[in-house]
């Protein structure tokens, strides 16, 4: 793998990665840039954790110039939390050039919050496809600078069915625009879409799929009324730090969930049900170590990046070979092994077939062995998390409560944990034998001038 000194970026962007820990590009990275740079469109496949946010960030923001005016750069993404994603990683490949302006604009928050302030464009907007629609049809958003389009996940972005609203963004666009399409499957559709919005784009897969040593993957034969007997075994026996459970319909997921939590584990349930407001909670306490059993669907987990998950367990096998592989390709990132269960009925074994067909892998049915007859699973995790009432509506920033946890209520830096701050609320992690501490400490004091709700999420 070459370094990003190996391409014609200027001095002050390679000096900014290397400062980012970018000390190598990623195959995506490497084969994705340059066409960028040289202003061609792009039709690119690449899995979930690859690098390619990195990839479109590097090649657009050294092409734009912050002294022109007005939007340059859109950004389509499928959900809201892979937008913030997507927003916070650009700001931060930003930093070498002043003035840049990054802003995220998806549903969940007032529109006319949101058209207050486009009134000064930002060069870049990252968002989700109905909210973008709506903005530009009211006129709060203006498309006529933009010089570059990027479709993030294109696959998903069908899937979802967005289709329709991306199709009608897109034709609203300069004719004369750049497009970069990134998907992590090929399939036909895919391919259409590309013939359809891009110009003679160049066609690059760089590494669809994991080194398959990263990730040791298990097919167990179970049947129905053994599964979650089997799943307790998995859990015990292995204890993941964070382990995300797969399920195909939303009744299995919140049945599993609560199962896991009369065991005493903590357990959250991830479900196209949720309110948005649910969803952000339930995926930031994932996050930031306070649950460690996330039970999914598919549709939910959609814009799902956690940097170092320790295992995958479909507890349902999907019904598509590629879902499998997207499903699994969250974990055995960055160097991290990884670990994959897949509790299959005696009737579904042709998927098995498929996935070894797919992957060109042999892997065989296994009857769970003795090792997993257990149910003492102890996976109690390090932090807890407190929610604050006040965010950035309120001036509430990070330093405001590390200060008020360490300098007044004499807790060591080591025991607060990621602290993600919302509009209204803010979420801080903190070391479980410190909550009581952290909620006695935060209950009597005042922050910029005024005393906080605080509410602990110990369940």
């Amino acid at each position: 793998m070459k370094p990003f000194s190996h391409l014609a970026l200027s001095k002050e962007m390679i000096t900014n990665l290397v400062a980012l820990r970018y000390d190598v590009m990623t195959p995506i990275q490497e084969a994705a840039i340059p066409v960028i740079l040289q202003g061609k469109d792009l039709l690119a496949q690449a899995k979930t954790g690859s690098g390619k946010t990195a990839a479109f960030g590097v090649g657009v923001l050294e092409r734009l110039d912050p002294a022109r005016l007005g939007t340059r750069c859109l950004v389509l993404c499928p959900v809201r939390e892979l937008s913030e994603q997507v927003a916070g990683e650009l700001r931060r490949i930003a930093r070498f050039k002043d003035n840049v302006k990054v802003q995220c604009i998806t549903g969940g928050v007032p529109v006319r919050r949101q058209e207050r302030s486009l009134s000064h464009p930002p060069h870049i907007i990252v968002g989700t496809p109905g909210r973008i629609l709506k903005l530009v049809g009211r006129g709060s958003l203006t498309v006529a600078d933009l010089e570059t389009v990027v479709i993030d996940e294109a696959d998903r972005m069908l899937d979802m069915g967005f289709e329709e609203e991306m199709t009608a963004i897109l034709d609203l666009l300069p004719v004369k625009r750049q497009t970069l399409c990134f998907s992590a499957t090929f399939p036909e559709e895919i391919r259409n879409l590309g013939k359809r919005l891009l110009n003679a784009p160049r066609e690059i897969s760089a590494e669809t799929f994991h080194d398959p040593g990263a990730i040791e993957q298990h097919f167990f034969e179970v049947i129905p009324k053994d599964k979650f007997k089997v799943l307790l075994g998995i859990l015990a026996h292995h204890a993941p730090e964070s382990a995300v459970v797969f399920c195909n319909t939303k009744d299995t997921c919140r049945q599993v969930s609560e199962r896991l939590r009369e065991q005493g584990l903590r357990s959250l349930a991830l479900n196209g049900d949720l309110e948005q407001f649910e969803r952000t909670e339930t995926l930031i306490r994932f996050a930031n170590g306070s649950c460690n059993i996330l039970v999914a669907t598919d549709v939910a987990a959609r814009g799902l990046d956690i940097k170092s998950l320790d295992a995958v367990i479909n507890y349902d096998i999907p019904f598509e070979t590629e879902t499998y592989v997207h499903r699994i390709g969250r974990t055995g990132r960055a160097g991290r092994k990884g670990l994959a269960f897949s509790l299959v009925r005696p009737r579904e074994a042709f998927r098995l077939e498929a996935v070894n067909e797919f992957l060109k892998r042999d892997f065989v049915m296994e009857m769970p062995g003795p090792e997993l007859d257990r149910d003492d699973a102890d996976m109690d995790p390090q932090m807890a998390t407190l929610s604050i009432g006040g965010g950035r509506k309120d001036k509430i920033g990070p330093g405001d409560l590390l200060g008020a946890l360490t300098a007044r209520g004499g807790l060591d830096g080591s025991e607060v944990g990621k602290i993600d701050r919302l509009e209204k609320i803010t979420y801080c992690a903190v070391d479980r034998n410190a909550l009581q501490r952290a909620v006695r400490v935060l209950s009597d004091s005042t922050i910029k001038g005024r005393r906080i709700k605080v509410r602990s999420h110990d369940d």
